[in-house]
């Protein structure tokens, strides 16, 4: 399979369960290359849980014809044995990949940036295309291809959201209608928080906002550095917010670009 695919070739790598924020992935990666591969690969290496493995959502056929629609020239399912003929050289994703998601997933990004060299070795892309709602996840993977000298562009593609500001997710079927409702917070901390002024104030309205919703545990919900994913201080040149949490026993992430005060 990879032999036929052309290029210059844009990548995006999926673990299936396809929605219309990979397709908008998939819509960015036409714009970056002329073709476009995507696979699907639902990783072993990166859930601790393997209850958690057996119930990832996985239609393959639907969600090819949904990559296809989208513009992938190529869609690819490897196996696991494709994937890892031999038992896989696992690659440390290094101190940020201990913090915050790597906290509650001991080892998960380790699995993360291990799949994604694979990908990278078979596939020989020269763009991968990786959406910023997975905002720790992005720079790990930039990290790794600056790390190791790789000759791929990585581009990140914005987060999109559900009309009524959830961010688009495969896990948001999961939430009953009450759990829908009460995802809600999350959008309306980020939202509220970058109308604050200062690092500070920021962080005090997410956490204000998002104590105001009892269906809502929070994991984290913090201002951090982009560059180096450390918190935001006044020197910080791009801050983001990001929060994780639970609801109706599903995981939700987000994060939102925060307005640097003027000094």
């Amino acid at each position: 399979m990879m032999h036929e695919m052309k290029h210059p070739l844009a990548f995006v790598p999926t673990m299936g369960a396809l929605h219309a924020g990979h397709q908008s992935l998939i819509s960015l990666a036409r714009r970056c290359a002329p073709h476009v591969a995507v696979s699907i690969f639902v990783n072993p290496l990166q859930f601790e849980n393997p209850d958690d493995l057996a119930k990832y959502p996985r239609d393959v056929a639907g969600d090819t014809e949904k990559a296809k629609s989208a513009g992938a020239d190529y869609v690819w399912a490897p196996t696991v044995e494709e994937m890892y003929p031999a038992e896989p050289i696992i690659i440390k994703a290094g101190p940020i990949g201990n913090l915050y998601e790597g906290v509650h997933r001991a080892g998960h990004f380790d699995g993360v940036v291990t799949v994604v060299k694979r990908l990278f070795d078979l596939v020989q892309p020269e763009v991968a295309i990786f959406g910023e709602k997975d905002f720790q996840q992005l720079f790990l993977i930039r990290q790794l291809v600056h790390d190791l000298d790789l000759p791929i562009t990585i581009v990140a593609a914005p987060l999109v959201r559900e009309p009524d500001g959830l961010a688009m997710s495969s896990r948001n079927i999961r939430l009953d209608e009450a759990g829908r409702l009460s995802s809600l917070v999350i959008s309306r901390a980020l939202r509220e928080a970058s109308q604050a002024t200062g690092f500070a104030n920021q962080r005090g309205v997410l956490h204000q906002v998002l104590a105001t919703e009892p269906g809502f545990t929070l994991d984290y919900a913090e201002i951090i550095d982009e560059s180096n994913f450390q918190l935001a201080t006044p020197d910080t040149g791009a801050a983001r917010a990001i929060i994780a949490g639970w609801v109706n026993g599903v995981r939700l992430l987000d994060n939102m670009p925060m307005q640097v005060a003027n000094s």
